[in-house]
């Protein structure tokens, strides 16, 4: 369910579907409808596991430093459907949103889509009419299925592959690797993180198939120790807001794919854009010695442990945890166990959130450094000289901080 959707569906009497139904015949059908304004545009399309939002956090940031105006779609709301569409760093209003919707109501889409499949149409549309110079279009899942997949991109980009949404992308990397390599496009380069060798092989042949250029992350583009990036350009990076190891790749990923975007970069205006993007919820401070990070898989619990050995050396941290129960819970804890000093998990409103005892028992940790409920006042500060994590769902991060 997407916050506050259904009180525009509801107010223009537009139906479509609470599910997930990978495709794209019904998507193409309806912005045929609406006279095709994904055709219009100036897109870089992103896919991949993790480091998505970060990735393209970094673009938008380079960007606007260079006077570009920018667009982001991206998933799932953080606060509202409003942050999903983004115009130069900014939430739509309500006023864009009725702008779209008008259309959509008058094309007779009502019926026709899923809701994400929908508020991709209203996306595009809220483009169209606004022009911004260049679109950073996420994948909402997969790839090679999903909506977003309609455009002809100036670059595509695959950040990282890793076991997520198994029901849906394929029970090995293979097969997931296969559906995010869909948004490859004929002739039109591609970057990609570091990727496990299986995928890496995926792309590759995929990319000869498209013939299309591929640029990978250690061998063609890297950044090298000092935060040097080495690609298309050279550009020092004394800082980043955005902390871990992992975030010097997706910056690197961020710049080189500007760079083939066609982007002219100006080696000041990339490093004051790297080390000024900020992005909710990754490892970000929100009081002294607490932090909040939405990692919610292996992949992204594993990037989360090596920022905090970066950050905090040998310290070990307090962990306020809440996830939904379709994710890979142990194997995510199992990933933050040599870190912690200690778990503590939690309840929190959402229909497929998983209970704090599920959790407490799928962790592998002393029992005696557990415990399954923290009201919200205590999460949001801490009693001792440990650092304070809280990790997990984005959905418990939006009810702690709105």
């Amino acid at each position: 369910m997407i916050p506050k959707f259904n009180e525009y569906k509801e107010r223009f009497e537009l139906y479509s579907d609470d599910v997930i139904k990978p495709g794209l015949e019904s998507i193409r059908a309806a912005l045929l409808k609406v006279g095709n304004p994904e055709k219009r545009l100036n897109v870089i399309h992103v896919a991949g596991t993790n480091g998505k939002g970060s990735t393209i956090a970094f673009m938008e940031s380079i960007l606007r430093e260079h006077g570009f105006s920018t667009g982001v779609f991206s998933s799932p709301a953080l606060v509202d459907v409003h942050d999903q569409i983004r115009l130069n760093g900014f939430p739509i209003n309500q006023d864009e949103m009725d702008k779209s919707f008008i259309e959509m109501k008058e094309a007779g889409l009502s019926g026709m889509l899923t809701d994400f499949e929908l508020l991709t149409v209203a996306a595009f549309l809220t483009f169209k009419r606004n022009a911004p110079d260049y679109i950073l279009l996420e994948c909402g899942m997969g790839g090679k299925l999903d909506s977003t997949n309609v455009v002809t991109p100036l670059v595509s980009i695959i950040t990282s592959i890793a076991l997520d949404h198994v029901s849906f992308l394929g029970s090995t990397l293979e097969e997931i690797t296969e559906q995010k390599a869909g948004i490859i496009k004929e002739e039109r380069p591609v970057v990609i993180g570091m990727l496990p060798e299986v995928a890496n092989k995926v792309i590759r042949n995929k990319a000869m198939e498209m013939n299309s250029e591929l640029m990978v992350y250690g061998e063609d583009f890297k950044m090298v120790p000092n935060e040097v990036f080495e690609g298309g350009i050279r550009v020092a990076i004394p800082n980043r807001k955005l902390k871990g190891p992992h975030q010097a790749i997706n910056a690197s990923i961020a710049i080189e794919a500007l760079w083939k975007a066609g982007v002219n970069l100006q080696e000041a205006l990339v490093t004051k854009g790297v080390a000024t993007t900020f992005l909710l919820y990754r490892f970000q401070e929100i009081a002294p010695g607490v932090f909040v990070d939405g990692a919610h898989n292996p992949a992204a619990a594993k990037m989360l442990a090596e920022t905090i050995r970066t950050e905090f050396s040998d310290e070990k941290v307090d962990f306020v945890i809440g996830m939904l129960k379709t994710k890979d819970i142990r194997r995510t804890l199992d990933e933050l166990i040599p870190v912690a000093h200690s778990f503590t998990f939690v309840d929190f409103d959402h229909p497929q959130a998983a209970k704090a005892e599920e959790l407490m028992e799928s962790c592998l940790f002393n029992k005696k450094r557990m415990t399954n409920h923290i009201n919200d006042t205590i999460i949001l500060s801490k009693e001792n000289n440990r650092k304070r994590i809280v990790a997990g769902s984005l959905y418990l991060l939006n009810r702690l901080l709105a």
